[in-house]
């Protein structure tokens, strides 16, 4: 009898702890996919091997030997035409579209490389097929110059046997720059990214995607969902904290724009996704 009670009184803390676990458990949602890409924001470069140096080449190849579907860089313009792989539109408080090469070819980045030039870039981007080329299109004074700009683009891409949707989206902050590329290359990824905008009000534009910062997904819910019933390609950025990660997740956004892509491949298996490669 005393071990009757015994393994009843076992069966009722296990069934107990049990129902505990699945309260706090976080359910569900209905609008999780069952896939997700990870985008290494400006390359993976936030690791000894790529000398913690954003927008370098050895981030880019870091982003690539690790398997993450994308990796993003972002791309400004010279007054004489050079495309190089740098965030900021300034450097060393220059304007980069005000003045020409000469003045930022020497100008070295964290890892000791120099500012790479779009050309080198693509390069290095040619030598891995199944990792996307998420190219940011940086914004410029004018539709002229952003047209300017995106011409150059195409011509390099073409040149380095890249323009392919298969290996190449782009993303930009200037609405132009994205109605224009969405005009010019129909069939590829274009996604809008500073996130006032709906996903249908978009759509209308002929832009096929959205990549806002996951905030934008936690103020306005439903919009991923409306942009999957779109047809339309979703990103979220930069999201480097597990909760915002798993807020990105629960809303079903296809991709994750990230400064921890192995955080999120971690979090992404845990949750039972299958990662894009």
């Amino acid at each position: 009898m005393k071990y009757q009670i015994l393994s009843i009184a076992a069966i009722v803390i296990l069934c107990s702890t049990f129902i505990a676990i699945r309260a706090n458990a976080r359910p569900k949602k209905p609008s999780r996919n069952t896939t997700m890409g990870i985008v290494a924001h400006r390359g993976f470069w936030n690791c000894d091997q790529a000398g913690y140096a954003k927008n370098s080449i050895a981030a880019l190849r870091c982003a690539q030997e690790n398997g993450f579907w994308g990796s993003e860089f972002d791309v400004n313009m010279t007054s004489d035409g050079e495309l190089i792989v740098y965030h900021d539109s300034k450097i060393d408080g220059k304007l980069i579209e005000k003045y020409p090469y000469s003045e930022f070819k020497d100008v070295t980045i964290a890892n000791g490389e120099k500012i790479p030039t779009l050309d080198a870039f693509l390069e290095q981007g040619k030598k891995y097929p199944q990792t996307m080329l998420v190219y940011e299109l940086k914004p410029h004074s004018c539709d002229e110059v952003e047209d300017r700009f995106i011409d150059l683009t195409i011509a390099k891409l073409k040149e380095h046997e890249l323009l392919d949707p298969e290996r190449v989206m782009f993303i930009s902050f200037s609405y132009h720059m994205c109605k224009r590329l969405a005009a010019e290359l129909p069939g590829y990824t274009v996604q809008y990214l500073r996130g006032e905008k709906s996903p249908a009000g978009v759509k209308r534009d002929g832009i096929n995607g959205i990549d806002y910062n996951y905030k934008i997904y936690n103020l306005s819910p439903k919009w991923a969902a409306k942009a999957k019933k779109l047809n339309m390609s979703t990103n979220a950025w930069t999201v480097n904290k597990e909760e915002n990660m798993l807020q990105v997740i629960d809303h079903g956004v296809m991709y994750m724009t990230t400064d921890e892509p192995l955080k999120a491949r971690e979090i992404i298996s845990r949750e039972g996704l299958e990662e894009l490669k």
